[in-house]
């Protein structure tokens, strides 16, 4: 994955996996069984860009299988699985190698995959839908052989997950993200030494804990430090460390760089046969022990009647479940008793397949792989069990029988061996919004396609999404294709649901939800809504999105991810707390001195290098344009700003290359400017105690000339030609010279005579150039910075680097460079699809209308160490107002039209306040309009009170709405107790 393309493709996932991604294109994975599970786990392998993927399967497709496996469509039923699956599979990442094999998974077979020329460096297999049998005869060949071995298993509600990697398993990296680094600031002489530093975002303490073992780099002074051996450290506070003997080392003058260092790990594994009966079981919480190991006995007994009777239990026969119970208590391990009523509930529904359920045991699964191939983060030690036997305290749910659960010959009987077919008629039925169509997204709308949400005559699924496809998007956004780069995701999301699921009813839509499409997403729209399910990336769209789900009283399902984290809430009405505000990110700016001339991180070096972009780029290019389209345009600025304005302008046009070699001189004399000159006038106005750059040149010329609608050339032989003939004066330090440490010393004096003469002289030049037969209409291309395109990410970080070299800041590469300058967040498929599938097992609990909140689950995971936490939410707050309880879901609800169709006015308002809740209104308030002010004069409030209701909403120019939120101010509230109220909902219609 070295090369550029792959880079692009992978970016985010690379942040994940970090170097450890570079043994995938050399690994090979073994997948068999290919429904729900297995085509989860599978797929998510080839979007990573494992370098073979062998798919085994002996079954035929069958109508059935559609409910959770979203690779097969109508056209492959009667079809082998593996071979319908490879077709698929193979379009998603044209960088793998997908093999179908159904023949039997003999130990030639598997010598000859272990020996494939594919698998120098990983070899995993993956066995899903396998009889316990065959689990421990290939369990124990792979543990013999060094083959990583992973079972993964979802029956029902139910899901398994066994790993082993063998008896010496070294994991080189267990920890996510990048090692940690602080900036020194002085390192004291004694024993201990003491280290002071910050983050590296400047004004932060470190991050390191008790025990870490640690690195110098780039210190000035006790430079005995620099490449010395890892060293533990003692935290003695957010800012300070303390080290070994440092009292024989020179004294510490400045800079330098103290860096994390991770050792690699070596772990033991026991076969699947001796660890099915010495469990060592992963769980969140202690108190989940004994539930694990209940369905630890649950799925052998499950096993153990399959073979007895040649199928699962059926569906809601208690006679089946009691069977697969005295199985259970005859091979349970557990030191406890056994959880029967676990049991019982799992076998109950063990013949069911729901696509939630496979989409997070496949996710986690995949997962596991990838560590097995990457040695990236801990594998799990060795056993997990998930389950959402919740679902069946439902009510409704509780009350089904054998009858209503029997296969129907319908692609959702696996759904339906779970919840009936009249759930299936009430999933058909929902009309729910998707705001989003990324990574969540993308999975979302698999699992709805796969569950038939909206899949009948009256459902309805709106996804909407103002974003396009791009190449970055590929490696984890299952709905998308390379042929599909740059067309709308919402409309190719759309469509690729239509193929899994020709019955969905589906509209994609290309807009943001937010105030500005009020008159979309308004009160008609929301109103008829059974559901939001949350996909966004800003703290600002989900807290609006959060906002209308309030008001509208729909229930709101909110995923988010990062990296290998997962997290999902559930905000349902009058039931559970509202998910309130996120914690805000830190502001990441810097002081302009720092940026400018005194920089200590290469985060500032980044920084300084993206304002760098900005101001040569994209700010001229659009000043010259503006001045050419209308020369007063300065007028409307102040006189100071307005100088340094057309100064630029005039800059550019006495620039203007003629051709790509102009544009290499121009890149070789700022490269002078920037880090030579600069750095030579710095030290001369501060003294201290204390080759040209072809990358930077290439990039700078390139971006030049675009912005000057100059073809650029990526020949470096000719640039090299160029910059031969390059001959620049000497630089001289001037005297006095000041250097701003402020941006109000920075401010450009007014200037008038300055300023017309510039005027004079560039509107002459304007005449010129219009009146020229070369001129193009606009003279230049601003150029905007994009955290996917290769040249600018080459320029940022060659002028980072650059400048981090010229005060000995260590340099970082481009991909790190792209990820700190860009905010990326990282991610990969793994995580998506767990958190997904995790929102959509809350759906089931939402269609069958559930009110009691044990039933409904938050979930928080992370894939890294496998842990996997779900527990109920909050319930609803609750306040005291005017002498009374109130829930956080509250409201006054008032119909503001009378009975012959008038719309009321604000005096009936407060009329009916007083009538109903026996409140004097002294002050009511439509956002931050005043209605009523009991303090103003009389004349005033008579006014006020015969105001219609809408007409602030008129008055505003906004979208007309059917619903108002009203805010008020009682005589009869306690003003220092009582700072929350029920909002007044006025209904118009």
């Amino acid at each position: 994955m070295a090369d550029r393309a792959q880079e692009g493709l992978y970016s985010r996932q690379l942040y994940v996996l970090g170097d450890g991604s570079r043994r995938l294109s050399a690994a090979a994975v073994l997948v068999s069984g290919l429904r729900g599970t297995g085509a989860q786990a599978a797929a998510a392998l080839v979007l990573a860009g494992t370098g073979r993927v062998v798919l085994h399967d002996r079954g035929q497709a069958s109508v059935a299988d559609r409910a959770q496996q979203f690779l097969l469509r109508e056209s492959d039923i009667g079809q082998n699985r593996a071979e319908a699956s490879r077709r698929a599979l193979a379009e998603l990442n044209p960088h793998v190698t997908v093999v179908a094999y159904t023949g039997e998974l003999s130990e030639a077979f598997l010598t000859s995959f272990q020996q494939s020329p594919f698998t120098a460096q990983a070899h995993v297999v993956v066995l899903t839908e396998s009889p316990l049998e065959e689990q421990i005869r290939i369990g124990n060949f792979c543990h013999a052989q060094g083959i990583c071995f992973i079972v993964a298993d979802a029956k029902g509600l139910a899901g398994q997950l066994f790993c082993d990697f063998g008896e010496h398993f070294i994991v080189n990296d267990p920890a996510e993200g990048e090692p940690i680094c602080a900036a020194v600031k002085h390192i004291s002489k004694g024993n201990p030494g003491i280290v002071t530093c910050t983050g590296m975002e400047g004004s932060r303490g470190h991050l390191f804990s008790d025990g870490d073992l640690v690195t110098f780099s780039g210190v000035e002074g006790m430079t005995e430090l620099n490449g010395q051996e890892p060293v533990p450290v003692q935290v003695m506070d957010a800012f300070r460390l303390k080290i070994g003997d440092t009292r024989s080392f020179s004294p510490y003058r400045c800079r330098g760089l103290v860096s994390q260092v991770r050792l690699p790990q070596v772990h033991s594994y026991k076969p699947l046969s001796q660890a099915l009966a010495e469990p060592k079981i992963q769980v969140g919480n202690p108190e989940d022990l004994s539930r694990s190991l209940s369905l630890h006995a649950a799925f052998q007994a499950l096993h153990a009647f399959h073979e007895e009777q040649g199928r699962l239990p059926r569906p809601r026969v208690l006679a089946d479940a009691k069977r697969v119970l005295e199985l259970a208590r005859s091979l349970a391990v557990q030191p406890g008793p056994l959880d029967e009523d676990v049991v019982q509930a799992f076998a109950s529904v063990s013949a069911g397949d729901l696509c939630p359920v496979a989409a997070v045991v496949g996710a986690m699964a995949a997962q596991e792989a990838l560590k097995a191939i990457t040695r990236k983060f801990l594998p799990l030690d060795q056993w997990l069990y998930f389950d959402a036997l919740e679902c069946l305290a439902v009510e409704g749910v509780t009350q089904l029988t054998e009858e209503d659960c029997v296969p129907r010959g319908s692609r959702y009987d696996g759904q339906i061996a779970v919840f009936g077919a009249a759930f299936q008629e009430l999933l058909g039925r929902q009309k729910y919004l998707v705001v989003g169509a990324g990574a969540i997204g993308c999975e979302l709308l698999k699992n709805f396609a796969m569950m038939g949400l909206a899949a009948g005559p009256e459902g309805d699924l709106t996804v909407t999404d103002m974003d396009t496809v791009a190449l970055s998007n590929l490696h984890r956004q299952l709905l998308y294709r390379s042929a599909d780069i740059s067309k709308p995701k919402s409309v190719v999301a759309a469509a690729a649901v239509r193929r899994m699921n020709p019955d969905v009813r589906v509209t994609a839509h290309q807009n943001q939800v937010g105030p500005a499409t009020e008159m979309l997403y308004g009160d008609d729209f929301f109103r008829h809504l059974d559901g939001v399910a949350s996909a966004l990336d800003t703290l600002e769209a989900r807290a609006y999105l959060e906002s209308c789900c309030f008001r509208y009283l729909t229930p709101l399902l909110d995923s988010g991810t990062e990296g290998p984290r997962g997290n999902m809430l559930a905000m349902v009405p009058h039931l559970t707390k509202l998910l309130g505000p996120a914690a805000a990110p830190e502001d990441d700016t810097f002081p302009l001195c720092t940026l400018r001339y005194f920089p200590q991180t290469i985060q500032h070096t980044l920084q300084w290098a993206r304002d760098e972009f900005e101001g040569l780029f994209q700010l001229p290019a659009e000043h010259v344009n503006r001045f050419m389209e209308d020369p007063a345009f300065p007028e409307q600025l102040p006189t100071g700003k307005a100088v340094e304005v057309l100064e630029q302008v005039q800059r550019s046009l006495q620039e203007r290359p003629r051709d790509w070699r102009d544009c290499v001189r121009w890149a070789r004399r700022h490269w002078q400017s920037c880090y030579h000159d600069a750095i030579t006038q710095l030290l001369h106005t501060f003294p201290l105690e204390h080759d040209t750059h072809l990358e930077y040149i290439m990039a700078a010329a390139h971006l030049f000339a675009q912005s000057h609608k100059i073809p650029p050339c990526s020949d470096r032989a000719s640039a090299s030609t160029v910059l031969r003939s390059v001959v620049l004066p000497p630089f001289v330090p001037q005297e006095g010279f000041q250097i701003h440490l402020s941006e109000e010393q920075e401010e450009v004096s007014a200037d008038d005579e300055r300023l017309e003469e510039l005027t004079r002289d560039l509107v002459q030049q304007r005449q010129d150039l219009i009146g020229s037969e070369e001129a193009q209409v606009p003279l230049m291309e601003p150029i905007h910075f994009e955290k996917d395109n290769d040249i600018h990410i080459d320029f940022i970080t060659a002028a980072s680097n650059l400048r981090a070299e010229s005060y000995s800041i260590p340099p970082t590469n481009r991909l790190m460079s792209k990820r700190i300058i860009a905010r990326i967040v990282p991610a990969i498929i793994t995580t998506t699809a767990a958190v997904a599938g995790l929102a959509c097992l809350e759906v089931y609990k939402l269609v069958w209308g559930c009110r009691d909140l044990s039933c409904y689950r938050n979930s928080n995971f992370s894939l890294s160490d496998c842990l996997l936490l779900r527990f109920q939410p909050l319930p609803a707050s609750v306040y005291w107002y005017c002498g009374r309880e109130w829930s956080c879901w509250d409201r006054l609800e008032m119909r503001a039209v009378s009975a012959d169709g008038q719309e009321m006015t604000v005096q009936n308002v407060l009329d009916w306040m007083q009538k109903t809740h026996g409140w004097t209104v002294t002050m009511l308030l439509h956002g931050f309009t005043v209605l009523y002010d009991s303090g103003e004069k009389e004349g005033i409030r008579a006014l006020m009170k015969k105001q219609r209701l809408s007409a602030t909403v008129e008055n505003a120019g906004k979208p007309q709405q059917w619903v108002l939120k009203l805010e008020y101010v009682c005589e009869e509230e306690d003003a220092e107790t009582e700072a929350t109220r029920p909002p007044l909902m006025c209904f118009l219609h």
